[in-house]
Protein backbone atom coordinates (compact mmCIF):
# COMPACT_ATOMS: atom_id res chain seq x y z
CA UNK A 1 0.00 0.00 0.00
CA UNK A 2 2.24 3.06 -1.22
CA UNK A 3 1.37 6.85 -2.41
CA UNK A 4 2.01 10.36 -1.26
CA UNK A 5 1.82 11.57 2.25
CA UNK A 6 -1.59 12.27 3.74
CA UNK A 7 -3.45 9.90 1.10
CA UNK A 8 -4.80 7.93 3.47
CA UNK A 9 -2.67 4.42 2.83
CA UNK A 10 -2.33 3.64 7.15
CA UNK A 11 -5.82 3.33 7.17
CA UNK A 12 -6.66 1.22 4.24
CA UNK A 13 -3.35 -0.58 5.17
CA UNK A 14 -4.83 -1.42 8.97
CA UNK A 15 -8.55 -2.61 7.67
CA UNK A 16 -6.70 -4.82 5.02
CA UNK A 17 -4.70 -6.83 7.86
CA UNK A 18 -7.96 -7.14 10.15
CA UNK A 19 -9.60 -8.75 7.08
CA UNK A 20 -6.41 -10.80 5.95
CA UNK A 21 -5.21 -11.42 9.56
CA UNK A 22 -1.99 -9.82 8.70
CA UNK A 23 0.76 -7.60 10.28
CA UNK A 24 1.98 -4.42 9.03
CA UNK A 25 5.65 -3.52 7.54
CA UNK A 26 6.04 0.21 7.68
CA UNK A 27 8.16 1.13 4.70
CA UNK A 28 8.54 4.65 6.22
CA UNK A 29 12.39 6.56 6.55
CA UNK A 30 11.39 8.43 9.59
CA UNK A 31 8.89 6.16 11.29
CA UNK A 32 12.18 3.93 12.33
CA UNK A 33 13.41 6.83 14.49
CA UNK A 34 12.24 6.47 18.37
CA UNK A 35 10.48 9.62 19.59
CA UNK A 36 9.06 10.89 16.25
CA UNK A 37 5.79 10.06 16.50
CA UNK A 38 3.55 12.62 16.11
CA UNK A 39 5.55 14.57 12.48
CA UNK A 40 5.18 11.28 11.19
CA UNK A 41 2.09 10.06 11.37
CA UNK A 42 3.74 7.10 13.44
CA UNK A 43 1.01 4.31 14.25
CA UNK A 44 -0.63 4.96 18.12
CA UNK A 45 0.00 2.61 21.34
CA UNK A 46 -3.51 1.34 20.31
CA UNK A 47 -3.15 0.89 16.43
CA UNK A 48 -0.34 -1.44 17.40
CA UNK A 49 -2.30 -3.48 20.04
CA UNK A 50 -5.04 -4.28 17.04
CA UNK A 51 -2.37 -5.12 14.53
CA UNK A 52 1.20 -5.96 14.90
CA UNK A 53 3.06 -3.37 13.04
CA UNK A 54 6.99 -4.02 12.59
CA UNK A 55 9.97 -1.42 11.46
CA UNK A 56 9.08 1.49 13.67
CA UNK A 57 10.94 2.47 16.56
CA UNK A 58 14.12 0.72 15.44
CA UNK A 59 16.73 3.33 15.84
CA UNK A 60 17.53 6.51 17.92
CA UNK A 61 16.95 9.23 16.02
CA UNK A 62 20.84 10.38 16.64
CA UNK A 63 21.55 7.72 14.51
CA UNK A 64 21.40 7.55 10.95
CA UNK A 65 20.15 4.28 9.78
CA UNK A 66 20.91 3.15 6.23
CA UNK A 67 18.76 1.91 4.20
CA UNK A 68 21.12 -1.22 3.47
CA UNK A 69 20.07 -1.95 7.33
CA UNK A 70 16.79 -0.88 6.85
CA UNK A 71 16.60 -3.66 4.52
CA UNK A 72 18.44 -6.47 6.31
CA UNK A 73 15.96 -5.32 9.21
CA UNK A 74 13.18 -5.71 6.63
CA UNK A 75 13.46 -8.97 5.06
CA UNK A 76 14.23 -10.52 8.19
CA UNK A 77 10.69 -9.67 9.27
CA UNK A 78 9.44 -10.85 6.08
CA UNK A 79 10.93 -14.11 6.06
CA UNK A 80 9.67 -14.34 9.65
CA UNK A 81 6.11 -13.97 8.40
CA UNK A 82 6.33 -16.16 5.81
CA UNK A 83 7.18 -19.06 8.31
CA UNK A 84 4.38 -18.13 10.92
CA UNK A 85 2.06 -18.03 7.59
CA UNK A 86 1.07 -14.31 8.44
CA UNK A 87 0.18 -11.86 5.31
CA UNK A 88 2.74 -8.79 5.49
CA UNK A 89 1.26 -6.17 4.56
CA UNK A 90 4.11 -3.58 3.21
CA UNK A 91 2.24 0.40 3.70
CA UNK A 92 4.70 3.54 3.39
CA UNK A 93 5.47 6.80 1.30
CA UNK A 94 9.35 6.20 0.99
CA UNK A 95 9.31 4.21 -2.50
CA UNK A 96 13.52 3.49 -1.90
CA UNK A 97 12.42 1.74 1.10
CA UNK A 98 9.78 -0.24 -0.37
CA UNK A 99 12.25 -1.36 -3.61
CA UNK A 100 14.30 -2.38 -0.75
CA UNK A 101 12.28 -4.96 0.66
CA UNK A 102 10.77 -6.42 -2.46
CA UNK A 103 13.49 -5.78 -5.39
CA UNK A 104 16.92 -6.93 -5.57
CA UNK A 105 18.66 -3.61 -4.57
CA UNK A 106 22.01 -3.85 -3.74
CA UNK A 107 23.65 -1.35 -0.95
CA UNK A 108 27.52 -1.62 -1.43
CA UNK A 109 29.70 -0.89 1.98
CA UNK A 110 31.28 1.74 2.83
CA UNK A 111 35.36 2.54 3.54
CA UNK A 112 36.09 5.71 5.87
CA UNK A 113 39.47 5.41 4.90
CA UNK A 114 39.09 5.24 1.13
CA UNK A 115 36.04 7.63 1.49
CA UNK A 116 39.01 10.35 3.15
CA UNK A 117 41.17 9.86 0.15
CA UNK A 118 38.57 10.38 -1.98
CA UNK A 119 37.13 13.56 -0.29
CA UNK A 120 40.23 15.18 -0.78
CA UNK A 121 40.01 15.22 -4.61
CA UNK A 122 38.58 18.02 -6.60
CA UNK A 123 35.13 17.47 -8.57
CA UNK A 124 37.46 17.37 -11.98
CA UNK A 125 40.17 14.75 -10.19
CA UNK A 126 37.47 12.85 -9.08
CA UNK A 127 35.58 12.88 -12.19
CA UNK A 128 38.72 12.12 -14.53
CA UNK A 129 39.87 9.07 -12.03
CA UNK A 130 36.34 7.62 -12.42
CA UNK A 131 36.51 8.08 -16.19
CA UNK A 132 40.07 6.27 -16.56
CA UNK A 133 38.39 2.97 -14.62
CA UNK A 134 35.23 3.28 -16.33
CA UNK A 135 35.04 5.03 -19.81
CA UNK A 136 31.65 4.61 -20.10
CA UNK A 137 30.49 5.62 -16.53
CA UNK A 138 28.89 8.93 -17.53
CA UNK A 139 25.94 5.78 -19.06
CA UNK A 140 24.92 5.24 -15.47
CA UNK A 141 26.86 7.67 -12.69
CA UNK A 142 25.80 11.73 -13.34
CA UNK A 143 29.24 12.94 -13.93
CA UNK A 144 27.77 16.64 -12.96
CA UNK A 145 27.17 15.29 -9.54
CA UNK A 146 30.48 15.39 -7.14
CA UNK A 147 28.50 13.06 -4.32
CA UNK A 148 27.25 10.74 -7.00
CA UNK A 149 31.17 10.54 -8.86
CA UNK A 150 32.85 9.72 -5.46
CA UNK A 151 30.46 7.08 -4.26
CA UNK A 152 31.30 5.29 -7.51
CA UNK A 153 34.85 5.58 -7.04
CA UNK A 154 34.19 4.37 -3.14
CA UNK A 155 32.58 1.55 -4.88
CA UNK A 156 35.25 0.59 -7.19
CA UNK A 157 37.45 0.72 -4.97
CA UNK A 158 35.82 -1.61 -2.40
CA UNK A 159 34.32 -3.75 -4.71
CA UNK A 160 36.50 -3.63 -7.98
CA UNK A 161 33.28 -3.63 -9.68
CA UNK A 162 32.69 -0.20 -12.14
CA UNK A 163 29.38 1.71 -12.16
CA UNK A 164 29.34 -0.08 -15.77
CA UNK A 165 30.01 -3.25 -14.68
CA UNK A 166 27.48 -3.18 -11.63
CA UNK A 167 24.99 -1.72 -14.05
CA UNK A 168 25.41 -5.65 -16.10
CA UNK A 169 24.52 -7.54 -12.91
CA UNK A 170 21.57 -9.76 -13.05
CA UNK A 171 20.71 -7.97 -10.08
CA UNK A 172 20.98 -4.34 -11.14
CA UNK A 173 19.05 -5.90 -14.93
CA UNK A 174 16.26 -6.84 -12.74
CA UNK A 175 15.95 -4.03 -10.96
CA UNK A 176 15.77 -1.37 -14.08
CA UNK A 177 13.03 -3.73 -15.27
CA UNK A 178 11.05 -3.97 -12.33
CA UNK A 179 11.35 -8.17 -11.63
CA UNK A 180 10.67 -8.38 -7.75
CA UNK A 181 12.58 -11.10 -5.57
CA UNK A 182 9.11 -12.33 -4.50
CA UNK A 183 5.36 -11.78 -6.18
CA UNK A 184 3.47 -8.97 -4.25
CA UNK A 185 0.29 -6.74 -5.04
CA UNK A 186 1.28 -3.29 -5.21
CA UNK A 187 -1.96 -1.13 -4.79
CA UNK A 188 -1.29 3.07 -4.97
CA UNK A 189 -3.39 5.69 -3.33
CA UNK A 190 -3.21 9.05 -4.33
CA UNK A 191 -6.16 11.81 -3.36
CA UNK A 192 -5.36 14.10 -6.36
CA UNK A 193 -6.33 17.81 -6.43
CA UNK A 194 -7.46 16.89 -2.55
CA UNK A 195 -4.12 16.26 -1.16
CA UNK A 196 -3.28 20.16 -0.24
CA UNK A 197 -6.36 20.43 2.11
CA UNK A 198 -5.35 16.86 3.29
CA UNK A 199 -1.73 18.01 4.35
CA UNK A 200 -2.99 21.04 5.69
CA UNK A 201 -5.40 19.89 7.43
CA UNK A 202 -3.10 16.83 8.60
CA UNK A 203 -0.25 19.25 9.72
CA UNK A 204 -3.12 21.53 12.23
CA UNK A 205 -3.82 18.38 13.64
CA UNK A 206 -0.14 17.23 14.24
CA UNK A 207 0.37 21.21 15.63
CA UNK A 208 -2.44 20.30 18.03
CA UNK A 209 -1.80 16.93 19.40
CA UNK A 210 1.56 18.46 20.16
CA UNK A 211 4.42 18.37 17.83
CA UNK A 212 5.81 21.36 18.57
CA UNK A 213 6.63 19.78 22.27
CA UNK A 214 7.73 17.01 20.02
CA UNK A 215 10.08 19.00 18.33
CA UNK A 216 11.43 20.60 21.48
CA UNK A 217 11.64 17.52 23.54
CA UNK A 218 13.86 15.16 20.97
CA UNK A 219 15.24 18.83 18.33
CA UNK A 220 18.60 18.48 20.28
CA UNK A 221 18.78 14.60 19.45
CA UNK A 222 18.25 14.50 15.69
CA UNK A 223 21.02 12.90 13.64
CA UNK A 224 21.92 14.41 10.18
CA UNK A 225 18.87 12.06 8.49
CA UNK A 226 16.37 12.98 11.20
CA UNK A 227 16.56 16.47 11.13
CA UNK A 228 15.67 16.56 7.32
CA UNK A 229 11.79 15.06 8.35
CA UNK A 230 9.43 17.76 6.91
CA UNK A 231 8.08 19.07 9.50
CA UNK A 232 10.39 18.64 12.27
CA UNK A 233 13.36 20.55 10.35
CA UNK A 234 10.58 23.27 9.71
CA UNK A 235 10.02 23.47 13.08
CA UNK A 236 13.74 23.86 14.70
CA UNK A 237 13.94 27.20 13.73
CA UNK A 238 11.00 27.93 15.26
CA UNK A 239 12.00 26.18 18.78
CA UNK A 240 15.27 28.40 18.44
CA UNK A 241 13.07 31.39 18.57
CA UNK A 242 14.81 32.10 15.03
CA UNK A 243 11.26 31.92 13.24
CA UNK A 244 7.61 32.22 14.26
CA UNK A 245 4.91 29.27 14.50
CA UNK A 246 3.07 30.50 11.34
CA UNK A 247 6.11 30.75 8.80
CA UNK A 248 7.36 27.22 10.75
CA UNK A 249 4.15 26.36 9.66
CA UNK A 250 3.49 27.62 6.15
CA UNK A 251 7.31 26.15 5.15
CA UNK A 252 6.64 22.41 6.45
CA UNK A 253 3.63 22.55 4.20
CA UNK A 254 5.23 23.60 1.37
CA UNK A 255 7.71 20.48 2.33
CA UNK A 256 4.87 18.22 2.93
CA UNK A 257 3.95 19.04 -1.10
CA UNK A 258 7.30 18.98 -2.06
CA UNK A 259 7.85 15.38 -1.05
CA UNK A 260 4.26 14.31 -2.28
CA UNK A 261 5.16 15.32 -5.62
CA UNK A 262 8.63 13.44 -5.36
CA UNK A 263 7.02 10.23 -3.95
CA UNK A 264 3.97 10.91 -7.07
CA UNK A 265 6.92 10.55 -9.84
CA UNK A 266 8.87 7.79 -8.18
CA UNK A 267 5.99 5.62 -7.24
CA UNK A 268 4.10 6.22 -10.61
CA UNK A 269 7.26 4.77 -12.77
CA UNK A 270 6.76 1.42 -11.19
CA UNK A 271 4.25 -0.73 -13.38
CA UNK A 272 3.49 -3.14 -10.72
CA UNK A 273 1.15 -0.63 -8.91
CA UNK A 274 -2.78 -0.59 -9.69
CA UNK A 275 -3.62 3.32 -8.93
CA UNK A 276 -7.43 3.05 -7.04
CA UNK A 277 -9.59 5.66 -8.04
CA UNK A 278 -9.37 7.88 -5.26
CA UNK A 279 -12.76 8.82 -3.13
CA UNK A 280 -13.34 11.00 -0.28
CA UNK A 281 -15.28 8.55 1.56
CA UNK A 282 -12.74 6.56 3.53
CA UNK A 283 -15.57 3.73 3.41
CA UNK A 284 -15.90 4.08 -0.50
CA UNK A 285 -12.16 3.50 -1.11
CA UNK A 286 -11.61 0.26 1.81
CA UNK A 287 -14.42 -1.13 -1.02
CA UNK A 288 -12.65 -0.16 -4.04
CA UNK A 289 -9.50 -1.49 -2.28
CA UNK A 290 -11.12 -5.09 -1.35
CA UNK A 291 -12.73 -5.35 -4.68
CA UNK A 292 -9.19 -5.21 -6.48
CA UNK A 293 -7.76 -7.26 -4.08
CA UNK A 294 -10.57 -10.16 -4.35
CA UNK A 295 -10.08 -10.42 -7.65
CA UNK A 296 -6.84 -10.58 -7.49
CA UNK A 297 -5.56 -14.54 -8.03
CA UNK A 298 -1.84 -13.41 -6.02
CA UNK A 299 -4.00 -11.88 -3.28
CA UNK A 300 -6.05 -15.22 -2.91
CA UNK A 301 -3.33 -17.84 -3.32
Amino acid sequence: MVGPTASGKSAVAMDIAGHRGGEIVSVDSMQVYRGMDIGTAKASSIMRHQVPHHLLDVSDPGDDLSVAEFQRMGRSVLADLSVQGKTPIICGGSGLHFRALVDPLDFPPNDAAVRAVLDALTSEEARRRLEDVDPTAADHVDLANPRRVVRALEIERITGLTPSQRAATAAAVAVRSYVPLVEFVAIGLDPGPELADRVEQRFDRMLAAGLLDEVKRIGSRLGRLASQAVGYKELLPVIAGEQDLAAGRAAAIRATMALAKRQRTFFRRDPRIQWITWDPDPTVRLRTVMDYLDGNPAWNL
